[in-house]
Order: structure tokens, then sequence, then C-alpha cells
């Protein structure tokens, strides 16, 4: 018993002073010398990546990709001063681990090998700050080349801020800066928010990412790594909200072109050239664009900026109301890759709605709208979208402000159409008058009119009353919400 007792005292101030050196600094003290033995014994490689080349004295593009990947990972030893927290693109969400320039060493594992990163200081302000890397010798051969592809791989997209890009003077203007004015991309799309049938969702998903892991091939073929959208539907069927959409998807920055800027054809093939890769180029309203006919700018010298010679890894998207009357020379397989048509809103769309803007998957006046897009009534979805979100607190509410809307809407086009068939009408019987037989023409027409014009009032005096007696009238919410109404792929280039 008494040897037991004196083993226990020798014992416990032994493991009381070992757990107080494994959880006090003095344990760092211990793995640095011995890191600094191995060094003086030359076991470790060390490897270093400036800040700014030593020849050129440009930026050095690895060091920001080397920085990106130290801040994802989770483990940082504490050996040195504290690591800094940053806010990221977001400041309420993200936060980003930054190295500590005082030397700050960083620990990594790759293929069962250790290594660790340290940041040194700059010692003058030509010469910035550096990153070092250390791993054993006998590790090099086995693990340096894939641990770099490893890195450059990780911090393709980490930490990566999405930026928009806008023209502030035209390239010409001032040579020595550039024409691009950035901001943080803030558009909240995303292709899990768009409102779009799910098979078509999944092609245009698919296109994407196809498309970025096809340089090897488009190169084999001779032909600019590029992909080309046309996205063509009315006002607020969601164009714009799936450009924004694509941007996050890809990851990639977003260069909003305005033509009013331009002066000629070579200012805009000078800002095309001024694009980086990795990036969204867009083009809104090439329609109207076209039908300008008094700019600056020729069909030619837009013809050259669609073909994109000389631009790799970028997606021009171009949007329009009506691809009617456009030159086919403008809408040709190359120039345009895939067209996507966004129609106004169906019923199938206008439940994907009502789950997002309302969180209604199912409601008994589900029948009695869906009997109204069937008759042939249709809004866009930015106009039901903003009817949803005035009458948020109340789905009910928000269905009969969506349907007394519908019903007026189409009303308004009947009523059009109407007009319509009278000055057509107007129009052949004064063409039958100058041919002498107008008389006749003119009174059997005008009668014709008069018939379907009583016909169309009666039946939309019985739709009223059948709908008044269901459906009580609310208010509806005015002004333009969100753009979330996509259509389908049609030719142009596109697989399906």
């Amino acid at each position: 018993m008494h040897t037991l007792l004196a083993g226990v005292a020798i014992l416990l101030p032994t493991f009381l002073l070992l757990r107080f050196l494994a959880t006090t600094s003095i344990r760092h003290i211990v793995i640095q010398s011995c890191r600094a033995i191995a060094d003086r014994l030359h076991l470790h490689q060390t490897y270093t990546v400036p800040q700014f080349d030593p020849t050129t004295l440009l930026p050095n593009p690895l060091y920001s990709r080397v920085a990106a990947y130290l801040s994802s990972l989770q483990h940082a030893d504490s050996s040195a001063a504290a690591t800094n927290l940053l806010s990221g693109s977001n400041p309420s969400h993200d936060i980003i681990l930054s190295p500590d320039p005082n030397r700050h060493v960083i620990t990594d594992r790759f293929l069962s090998a250790l290594l660790s990163w340290s940041n040194h200081p700059a010692s003058s302000p030509a010469s910035g700050c550096k990153f070092v890397l250390c791993l054993r010798k006998k590790d090099k051969r086995r693990i340096l080349r894939p641990y770099l592809q490893h890195i450059l791989s990780v911090s393709e997209d980490v930490g990566r801020e999405i930026k928009s890009f806008t023209t502030h003077f035209a390239p010409s203007a001032a040579a020595a800066e550039s024409p691009w004015r950035a901001v943080p991309f803030a558009h909240p799309a995303t292709m899990e928010t768009v409102v779009m049938d799910a098979d078509l969702k999944g092609k245009v998903k698919s296109d994407l990412e196809l498309f970025l892991k096809s340089k090897q091939y488009y190169h084999r073929l001779g032909r600019a790594w590029k992909r080309s959208y046309l996205l063509h539907g009315p006002p607020g069927t969601g164009k714009s909200s799936f450009v924004a959409a694509m941007a996050r998807f890809l990851c990639f920055d977003v260069y909003e072109i305005d033509f009013s800027k331009f002066a000629d054809d070579s200012d805009l093939l000078k800002l095309l050239s001024q694009t980086t890769p990795r990036s969204v180029v867009v083009i809104e309203d090439l329609d109207r664009i076209l039908a300008n006919s008094s700019g600056n700018l020729s069909l030619s010298g837009l013809l050259k900026f669609m073909d994109g010679i000389g631009c790799e890894e970028r997606v021009m998207i171009y949007t329009m109301t009506s691809k009617e009357g456009i030159d086919p020379s403008v809408l040709r397989p190359g120039r345009i890759d895939v067209q996507i048509h966004f129609p106004l809103c169906d019923f199938p769309a206008f439940k994907a709605l009502a789950g997002n803007y309302l969180g209604v998957k199912e409601h008994k006046l589900f029948p009695q709208v869906e009997e109204v897009f069937l008759s042939g009534a249709s809004l866009s979805p930015a106009e039901i979208g903003e009817i949803m979100i005035a009458n948020r607190g109340s789905p009910s509410r928000a269905l009969k402000s969506v349907i007394t809307a519908l019903q007026a809407a189409d009303a308004a086009a009947s009523d059009a159409r109407a007009v319509r068939l009278m000055r057509t009408a107007a129009a052949a019987a004064a063409a039958a008058g100058d041919d002498g037989g107008g008389g006749v023409f003119c009174r059997e027409s005008v009668h014709t009119v008069r018939e379907f014009r009583k016909l169309y009032g009666l039946l939309r005096i019985g739709s009223r009353r059948k709908e008044e007696s269901s459906v009580p009238s609310s208010e509806l919410g005015g002004g333009s919400g969100p753009l979330e109404k996509e259509g389908r792929i049609e030719g142009g280039g596109a697989k399906s």
C-alpha cells in the first residue's frame, strides 16, 4: 500500500506538468524548436510566392490565389499573432479568415503530407508581402505539383466577389484609364429563385456546365471559347433576372454595355477587348438598338462584336422584346447559340409564383385562376408578382386580386382587338369605295362589326355576373415587381 501511494505521488505531479505543457504556449515553443532543428538539418524545402513579380513589378496573380486558398483553410496554427477576421462581400453574413502579416503560420495537409504557410510582411513598399511554403524534401516530388493544382482549383471561386461593370465613357475618351466602372454585383436572383420549367432550367444549367468544361474542345474546333444566348419576350417576363441567375451560377462578373456611350464601331470593339475572362457580357434591348438606324453604330460593327473574335471564356447575352423584323444574319448559329423565349405568365408559372411569394402550394381559388388563364387572359410575371407582394399578408386576397387583374387585362385586350377589327374594316371599306362598290361593302362591314361587339358584350356581361357571385373585388397592387418567368429553348444551335 505504501509503495502504491508513493507511485501515485510521483506520477500525479508528472501528469499535471505534462497537461500544463500541452495546454500552454510552452507546447508551441517546443514545436517551433523542433522545426528550427529540422530546418538546420535541411529536412525541409521552401518556396516563396511574392506579391509582385521581381522583374516586371506587376502584381503576381498566384499571390491572390494563395491568399484566397489560405482563407478557406479551417485549421490555423495560433503559434504567432491571431488571424485577422475581415468582412466579405456581404458584411452581414460573410467573414473571411486572413493570414496576419506578422509571420503567422498556417498548417495544411495534402496526400498525408504536412505543409505549412507563413506570411512575411513587406520589407519595402516596392517589394510587397510574400507567402512562404514549407514542406519536407522527401514529399516534394510526390505532392508539389498536385498540391499547386489543388490550390488553383480551390481558389477559383473561394472568396470571389462577383462585380458588375458599367461604362462611364467611351474607350477612346481616355486611353490611360479603363472605361469600365465596377461595383459589387447585388442582384439576388439565383437559379433556385427564378420561376422556370424544371426541364428547361435543367437544360440551361447543363449547357452552362458543359461550356465551362469545353475549352479544349472549342480550341480543337478552331472556335473562340464563348457561348451566346438570346432571351426574347415581352417586358416583365424575367429576362434580366435570368441574366443575374446565370452570372451567379457561373460565378462570372457582369459587363453591361450602354450603346449611347459609343462614337463608332471601333469603340464597341475596344470595349469588348477590355472585358476580362470569366465574364458575362450583356446587351439589353437589341431589337431597339437595331431599329435605331440613326445611331453611330453600323450593323457590320455589331456583327463583328457578336462574333467575339479574340474573346475567351465569356458568355454573351442579348435580350429583345421580339424577333420579328430582325436581320437573319444577327440570329444565325455561331452568333446566337441558344434562344430562350420568355412568354407571359401561364397557370403553371402562376402556381410557382404563388409558392415563392405567398408560400401557397394549393388553394381553393386555384381552379378559378386556371379557368381565367384558359380563357386567354394573361399578365407578365412581374405584374402578378407585384400583386402578390402588395397582398402577401392574405393569400386569398392576393389570389382574388390576381383574378380581377387578369379579367381586366382580358377585357382591355378584347377591346383593343375590336378596335383593330373596326379599323381594318373601315380601311377595307374605303378601299372598296374607291372601286365604286364601297356602299354595300361598308354597310356589311359595319354591320358585322356591330354584331361582333354585341355578342362579345353579352359574353362579358355573363362572365362578369358569374365571377362577381364568387369573387368580391379587392384592391390591386401597382408598379413593377420581380421578373421571374422563363420560356423554352429554341433552335439557334441549342442541343436538347
